[in-house]
């Protein structure tokens, strides 16, 4: 966890936008300032109005940073798990130092080959979330900094969502004129503050009931392993008191808030209260009884999708159960409710921090703890490594920066940055470099003792033939001559032989 840091949440919900602002202390988080504005501009969890969300979420900013005493620039913000999809995926590269080290540049190039997959254009990578790291085929490592090895590889989660939603919230926090720092899928900040360490790691069911829909998420291992999103939420309840009362929406809320309660069983047909009615001058008196069935109807319709979709995917027996949250779910009666559908195995989780003591503010609580206690690895895979983004990127040939792997098995297990310098680098050593068949070696031959063993065994036979063949042509020469001297030849010799004498 890191020190002297200060936190800032944003929760953009359907009903109310939450900002929570928190400073950490050897070790310890302590809220010190909260911000809460009437949403506009969202439906169903989704912004349809940009302008209005920008207002709402510079109001609910600025009451932060009065109550908080500090100037706030960067946030983190939630995202909903609308439409989420949570995929595995894999990563592998080559330790790319040449002590074979690994350092937070092999983590963060290894992260990058694991978020290399197709995605369709309509959806953006959310977050990665790394399970495992495997050095040199020995798996189970969580933190692979300071090891040695030749091959790093990395099993992750990648959860990705609409391209418009993250879009809209980037766009509106940003014409509000701040900065995003991370962004967290709901269900996962929730996790941080909902549950205890042994119900994220047997599996335990959140139910998340905001104002503009409900989610229920699965963690298990603790890890988000599935959500899903009824688009049905307190919002609705408002409006169906609205509609059946005839009255405002307002005063629906107001009426929800003051006399309402989950279970119609568990009332009294004999306790009234006015409602102001359109159209009417005098408010009509209704009974508590009926208010409930209406409250009833329309939990019951969300209770039943959850428990439906949950049943589909075997995640009604978890051994952590239920746990529920979220603003609708402070409705009195709720948390008995859903007990009936989900059996005794569910709680209500209320934050006990002070000015927070409401479900409301769950999502926001999460987020400040889940961003607080991200190690180090996290934060790599979520770009939020301070460290890793001051290194300067490793320089390869040409001063080009030195590339990640693009996926699985494209870097071999025995490369080394220096068998990418050109083979023959040094003209003195073409003929040790050149790929070509080389000649026999010749036999090593001591010159000096090969001229005395030759003196020694032929000298006298060479002598001996030359003067042979001397001799053999001068007697030739000598016995021609003399045979000439005695016939015709020796006879014209003699007579020109007169002129000189």
């Amino acid at each position: 966890m890191r020190n002297q840091e200060i936190f800032v949440s944003l929760d953009i919900g359907t009903t109310s936008i939450k900002v929570v602002v928190a400073e950490s202390n050897n070790g310890r988080v302590n809220i010190i300032g909260v911000g809460n504005e009437k949403s506009r501009g969202l439906s169903r969890g989704v912004i349809v109005d940009i302008d209005e969300t920008v207002y709402s979420i510079q109001q609910a900013i600025q009451q932060a940073e009065r109550k908080a005493g500090v100037k706030i620039n960067e946030v983190a913000v939630g995202i909903p798990s609308n439409l989420l999809a949570i995929e595995e995926c894999h990563g592998m590269v080559a330790v790319s130092s040449e002590n074979r080290e690994i350092t937070a540049k092999d983590v963060d190039n290894v992260i990058s080959a694991a978020k290399v997959r197709s995605v369709p254009p309509e959806r953006e990578i959310i977050s990665i979330i790394p399970e495992e790291f495997i050095v040199d085929g020995f798996a189970g490592i969580r933190d692979p900094r300071g090891m040695i090895g030749v091959r790093l590889e990395l099993y992750a989660r990648i959860l990705t969502g609409p391209k418009t939603i993250i879009h809209n919230i980037r766009r509106c926090v940003e014409r509000a004129g701040y900065k995003i720092n991370e962004l967290i899928v709901q269900p996962q900040a929730l996790a941080e503050v909902v549950l205890d360490e042994d119900e994220r790691n047997f599996g335990t069911v959140i139910i998340d009931m905001g104002g503009g829909q409900t989610s229920a998420s699965i963690i298990y291992d603790d890890q988000l392993k599935y959500s899903f999103v009824d688009q049905e939420g307190g919002d609705f309840v408002t409006k169906d008191i609205s509609i059946i009362l005839n009255t405002s929406l307002d005063s629906a809320e107001r009426i929800k808030r003051e006399y309402g309660y989950a279970i119609a069983s568990q009332t009294s047909e004999e306790e009234f209260f006015p409602v102001e009615t359109v159209g009417k001058k005098e408010p009509v008196r209704v009974d508590e009884h009926y208010l409930a069935e209406i409250i009833e109807a329309r939990l019951n319709q969300i209770f039943q999708v959850i428990y439906d979709d949950l049943e589909r995917v075997e995640g009604l027996d978890l051994p952590g159960g239920f746990v529920i949250t979220g603003g609708a779910s402070s409705l009195p009666g709720t948390l008995e409710l859903a007990q009936r559908y989900f059996g005794d195995q569910v709680r209500l989780f209320v934050p006990e921090e002070m000015g927070m003591r409401n479900p409301i503010y769950s999502t926001s609580l999460g987020m400040i703890e889940y961003i607080a206690g991200l190690d180090d690895i996290h934060r790599i895979a979520q770009g939020t490594y301070a460290k890793l983004r001051k290194e300067q990127p490793r320089q390869g040939f040409g001063g080009q920066p030195r590339q990640a792997s693009q996926g699985v098995g494209q870097q071999r297990e025995d490369f080394n940055p220096r068998d990418q310098r050109p083979q023959f680098d040094n003209s003195r050593d073409y003929e040790r470099q050149a790929p070509r068949e080389r000649a026999p070696q010749r036999e090593e031959i001591d010159y000096e003792e090969a001229y005395r063993s030759y003196q020694s065994e032929n000298q006298d036979d060479f002598y001996q033939e030359d003067y042979q063949d001397d001799q053999q042509e001068q007697y030739s020469e000598t016995n021609q001559t003399a045979q000439n001297s005695e016939g015709v030849m020796g006879k014209v010799q003699q007579f020109f032989q007169t002129f000189f004498d």
